[in-house]
């Protein structure tokens, strides 16, 4: 599976072989800036980080090395076992477990400093030399490796060997047990099986306590349930247990996840009203869905009410402001927050690294994205599965797959296990390079007992499809979720919304998208954007300000694809010039722009003949630091060779070439196919055959096809 990513990157569609512009001024040759890297947006910041030890290691090597004992690889195999990877309390550990005065009772107080010193591993390894030895585990042994099973977040089908062996052994569970293996569910949003222990429980005869239901609802709050969570707080209440803190919390949790954000709101007044004050979690909570629903303003004003009410954000709410920036493309803004975040005496912590590698990820910035790895190591973070998950996700965003296969083997040589993350990201990865083939293989390895497919796997089979061209394969998906065979999760309808437009299917896309408001589930941007998009292309611009009315009225912040979507459908219409105006607002509001954004007002210019406008985009293009690619180029060399201007248009390949941005097949297409129809082929045969001239990169198998494109004309 991992050696199936390192591919080349799929090349974007052919610029229309249309009139486009006549004339390039010299001026507009600038070379281009390089973009933007982590040190001058970073450096203040992590210059004041306390780094650890500094490492002129690869930066995704690991600051230390980790291998199972007892496996193939130990050096120990067939000699006395050794301790050397043990610290000093794991060391203590196994010298009670193998001397001959072994003391049952020490061992477990042992085991419990280990869980809770966050050191997971030497507690997995001491209590499987355990087993090794002969000792057989008590009822406090397997409640504490239940509960660090839990904390490493491994597997649910690992999970249940322990709880298995913990029955067939003789032992009873108890209470304890069944809410920690409850607990255990939420990491991969088990509700299903929460559900199964928590009737297992009772029938057990045990009488659920404020912490099973607390649980139950964090499970449900995770798994975004919140339904089922509203009945498990009505038997809370049918069993005098009064709603807590902890238990509001987890309620607003499931609605907010879920994008149910009134909802989530109105709970926080009930619990006002019961006299409980909202502590930092229920206020970060609320923040961060109104974050992902594109409500920056609403968010900002549940930041305003907290500090207000005295209560002191926590890390927790500067990562969730910090990805709210991020996402945004607001660097400024997120810098203050990290001196903010500074200033309250809040250190960053891996989460915040995390936020950092995957807005990083989502803005193509692949160099940032290693220049954080770096720093996070230096600070004396460890990558845990959560860190590699998102690096995986973070590079193969930035369209660099080997990196992300290098992330996941690096992974696995470290010997963390994959779980429901890690699937869903290498899907996602596999999806972006529209490896459908691959993705339903690694569907298939967790459907074989490796993991349970989520929301998030479909969602990611459903992209592989659109990206792999494989409509009726997205049909048969959505026969099913529309059937309830797959669960009509709203994150499955919103992906049915994107992926539908994204394969320009107008009337699949409106059923999707009515279909996700009939079963009372909110739009969020990324959804609303692919109905602007989709109207857009299709010129239907009475219907694409509907979606942008109702953005407005529900307070909802446009992004930047929203706005480029707009300049797109601008672009290409009779009111092309009000593709500059969008881009002017965004300026004045400080938004950064892309390569797409500058890309749609040169076109729109260039289609209408207004060729000095483009020239003059494209020098404030570069002058931002936002560098020509290659549509842009071949924007150029194809309104050129329109315009029978064939040295210019040969030019710009020469410029092109001369600041590092390689030619493609559309670039040389277009001075072929305009020749030819200019009936100029004797022209179009010298500029082939002298086309190593122009660039001595060019490949045999280049020629070869030109020449038959050449003679196929």
């Amino acid at each position: 599976m991992a050696e199936k990513l390192a591919l080349p990157l799929i090349l974007p569609n052919p610029p229309p072989s249309k009139p486009l512009f006549q004339d390039l001024p010299p001026s507009a040759a600038a070379p281009p800036l390089p973009p933007p890297n982590l040190s001058p947006l970073f450096h203040d910041y992590l210059s004041q980080q306390s780094p650890a030890t500094t490492s002129s290691h690869d930066p995704f090597s690991l600051q230390r090395p980790r291998h199972r004992i007892g496996k193939h690889r130990d050096p120990n195999k067939g000699k006395p076992w050794l301790n050397r990877r043990l610290s000093p309390l794991g060391e203590r550990t196994l010298h009670s477990l193998i001397n001959p005065q072994f003391n049952p009772a020490k061992l477990h107080q042992e085991l419990s400093a280990l869980l809770r010193n966050g050191r997971y591993r030497e507690a997995v390894m001491v209590f499987r030399k355990m087993e090794e030895e002969g000792c057989k585990p008590t009822l406090i042994t397997y409640n504490v490796i239940l509960n660090v099973f839990g904390k490493m977040g491994m597997p649910w089908h690992k999970i249940m060997e322990v709880f298995d062996g913990m029955k067939s052994s003789g032992v009873v569970p108890d209470a304890y047990t069944y809410n920690t293996i409850i607990s255990c569910c939420r990491r991969g949003s088990l509700y299903e099986e929460a559900k199964v222990m928590f009737e297992e429980m009772k029938s057990a005869g045990y009488v659920p306590d404020k912490v099973t239901y607390n649980a139950l609802l964090d499970v449900y709050g995770k798994s975004r349930r919140p339904e089922e969570a509203k009945e498990v707080l009505r038997e809370m209440e049918v069993n005098d247990f009064s709603p807590s803190i902890v238990t509001y919390n987890s309620l607003i949790s499931a609605y907010a996840r879920d994008g149910l954000l009134e909802e989530a709101m109105e709970l926080k007044d009930k619990m006002m009203d019961k006299g409980i004050k909202p502590d930092v979690f229920t206020y970060t909570t609320l923040l961060s869905g109104f974050e992902k629903a594109g409500k920056d303003d609403s968010a900002m004003k549940v930041f305003e009410e907290m500090q207000a009410a005295g209560c002191n954000p926590n890390i927790c709410t500067f990562n969730a402001l910090i990805k709210m920036f991020g996402n945004r493309g607001k660097f400024t803004e997120m810098m203050k927050i990290f001196d903010d975040m500074k200033a309250s005496g809040c250190k960053a912590d891996v989460v915040t690294w995390n936020t950092l590698l995957a807005v990083f990820g989502q803005n193509g910035m692949d160099t940032e994205v290693s220049g954080v790895f770096k720093e996070m190591k230096k600070s004396g973070f460890v990558a845990e599965r959560d860190t590699f998950n998102t690096l995986i996700s973070a590079y193969s965003r930035c369209g660099a797959f080997d990196q992300a296969m290098a992330i996941y083997k690096l992974m696995l040589k470290a010997g963390v296990a994959p779980d429901l993350s890690t699937y869903n990201a290498v899907l996602a990865a596999l999806a972006r390079g529209g490896l459908w083939e691959q993705s339903e293989k690694v569907f298939a390895e967790m459907m074989n007992g490796r993991c349970k497919p989520n929301q998030m796997t479909y969602s990611s089979l459903l992209h592989a499809y659109a990206n792999g061209k494989k409509v009726e394969k997205i049909h048969d998906l959505a026969r099913d979720i529309y059937d309830g065979a797959i669960e009509p999760h709203p994150v499955l309808l919103k992906t049915l919304v994107l992926v539908y437009s994204k394969s320009d299917l107008v009337h699949e896309t409106e059923q999707a998208f009515l279909e996700l408001r009939r079963k009372g589930f909110s739009p969020d941007v990324p959804t609303l954007n692919a109905m602007v998009s989709i109207y857009g292309r299709r010129q239907l611009l009475d219907k694409a300000n509907e979606i942008l009315n109702f953005m407005k009225e529900n307070g909802i912040t446009p992004s930047l694809t929203t706005y480029n979507s707009l300049m797109y459908m601008h672009s290409r219409s009779g009111n092309f010039e009000k593709a500059e105006e969008i881009l002017r607002y965004l300026v004045s509001k400080g938004v950064k722009l892309d390569i797409i954004s500058y890309n749609t007002v040169i076109y729109g210019y260039c289609r209408n003949g207004r060729m000095k406008d483009a020239s003059r985009i494209f020098e404030e293009m570069t002058a931002s630091g936002v560098a020509p690619d290659v549509i842009t180029y071949n924007t150029f060399v194809a309104s050129y060779a329109a315009e029978a201007m064939f040295v210019e248009a040969i030019s710009v390949i020469r410029y092109m070439i001369k600041h590092g941005c390689r030619p493609n097949e559309s670039t040389y297409n277009s001075i072929v196919d305009w020749y030819c129809k200019l009936n100029r082929s004797e022209e179009a045969m010298m500029f082939v055959t002298n086309i190593r001239q122009l660039n001595p990169l060019v490949s045999k198998d280049e020629e070869t096809r030109l020449l038959q494109r050449l003679t196929t004309r």
